[in-house]
């Protein structure tokens, strides 16, 4: 009888448990996804732009992909400081305010004159939004256990699928307002994504709570378990000896700059597709913006897919490494398909690859988080972000100075697919907390 009475009991709190955690998805999860596709609309809508730029402002493709990778080298400068700011000043005030200047940042992109102008005003915006990705996924640490974050981050990621499948169709119907009040099209389009950022701060400032503590959605029972589980979950860990790097400490691991080299591998080859997959589609044929637009869309769909269906399997550390390992390898063939087929099979090819994106990315950051807390955690998740984003310069980079030579993004592709399968075998010696290695 106690048995039976023990376990009603716990299958009460196990339904209690997780009817809290989907009101915290449904409070928390919409605002910041839709945070984020604006964010990254807005800092890839260049894509979209490049041959109208080349035309109207005679910009090589070498400059547009300096320019491209500008934004991420002032990113990842300030994203650490970012994160230790946020972790002072708390997360409402701090996300508004990068919303504000990078919203007023894109839409000052309309004014760009040349190739100078171009290289100032990426280099701002990357300023302007660093701290965005790594802020949110300290901020998930105040309201999710270890289980639940890989499927929030990944929920959380499904921003980036959106904002590349509306910024398609967006950005070409926006294109096509060239000659409207004597602007180009692309003008119009920095100028029309950019404000929606600062209206958006407004409701953030109005909406989004510090913690679990500030939630007046939440009951104070609520809120304690909120709080109780998760002081639960770090005194574990730290009786372990899974937790407890300062800062500095980071430095140190080996296993924090593993999780570093696997996501620099990761967001060179993202950040590539992502700056030339329009242009590449250009070249399959006669296209009208629009339908580019479309077809580069179709890559996004795939990785939305992924994003919201696998990261929540990586409830383990090894299923996490066997997700990684795949998925980089699926990633990496995708990219030769891309690279040696034809047009049709070359997009599915794209599409493979994008499947993975976000379900890559959600898992990484289950590694460094699991040897972090406090004010570590504010600045290791920083650290892996800004040393990974360099891939996010360098990716862009070579690939502008690669077709510029050679006229073609093939070489650039193999590339990276060589890179990423490299990085699925380190992958395999990534350990949570004092796993052994």
């Amino acid at each position: 009888m106690p048995t039976i009475l023990s376990r009603d009991v716990a299958a009460e709190s196990s339904d209690k448990h997780r009817s809290l955690n989907a009101l915290l998805f449904r409070k928390l999860m919409p605002l910041l996804v839709l945070a984020y596709v604006i964010s990254f609309l807005d800092r890839t809508n260049i894509a979209l732009a490049k041959s109208h730029m080349a035309v109207d402002l005679g910009m090589s493709a070498a400059a547009y992909g300096l320019g491209a990778g500008l934004f991420f080298l002032s990113y990842a400068l300030l994203e650490i400081p970012s994160n230790l700011i946020m972790h002072r000043v708390g997360a409402r005030f701090w996300i508004a305010r990068i919303m504000v200047t990078w919203g007023l940042l894109s839409a000052g992109m309309a004014f760009v004159t040349g190739e100078t102008s171009f290289y100032i005003m990426r280099v701002l915006l990357g300023a302007a939004e660093a701290g965005l990705f790594p802020g949110v996924m300290l901020y998930l640490t105040y309201w999710f256990g270890r289980k639940e974050r890989a499927k929030a981050t990944g929920f959380f990621l499904l921003g980036v699928c959106i904002a590349n499948i509306v910024s398609g169709p967006l950005g070409g119907a926006l294109l096509q307002m060239d000659g409207v009040m004597g602007w180009h099209g692309w003008q119009w389009m920095f100028l029309l994504e950019g404000l929606p950022a600062v209206a958006l701060a407004f409701v953030v400032w109005k909406k989004l709570p510090d913690g679990p503590a500030t939630a007046s959605w939440l009951s104070p029972e609520q809120s304690q378990e909120v709080e109780r589980g998760l002081a639960a979950e770090l005194a574990e860990e730290e009786s372990a000896g899974q937790v407890g790097h300062s800062f500095r400490g980071c430095f140190a691991d080996r296993q924090i700059w593993l999780a570093i080299f696997v996501y620099f591998c990761h967001q060179i080859s993202i950040y590539t597709v992502i700056f030339f997959l329009p242009s590449i589609i250009g070249t399959y044929g006669k296209i009208s913006p629009l339908q580019i637009g479309m077809l580069n869309s179709l890559p996004w769909i795939a990785a939305a897919l992924g994003a919201a269906t696998l990261p929540r399997l990586a409830t383990t550390a090894q299923r996490s490494r066997r997700m990684l390992l795949i998925g980089l390898c699926v990633m990496s063939g995708g990219l030769l398909l891309a690279a040696f087929a034809s047009p049709a099979v070359a997009l599915i090819g794209f599409c493979l690859t994008g499947s993975m994106f976000f379900v890559v990315q959600s898992v990484i950051f289950l590694f460094p988080s699991s040897r972090l807390a406090g004010v570590a955690m504010a600045g290791g998740l920083a650290l892996v972000n800004t040393c990974g984003l360099v891939g996010g310069f360098i990716g862009p980079t070579v690939m502008g100075f690669i077709e510029q030579a050679t006229g073609s993004t093939k070489n650039g592709l193999l590339i990276i697919a060589a890179m990423l399968v490299i990085a699925a075998l380190a992958s395999t010696r990534l350990r949570q907390g004092q796993e052994r290695t």
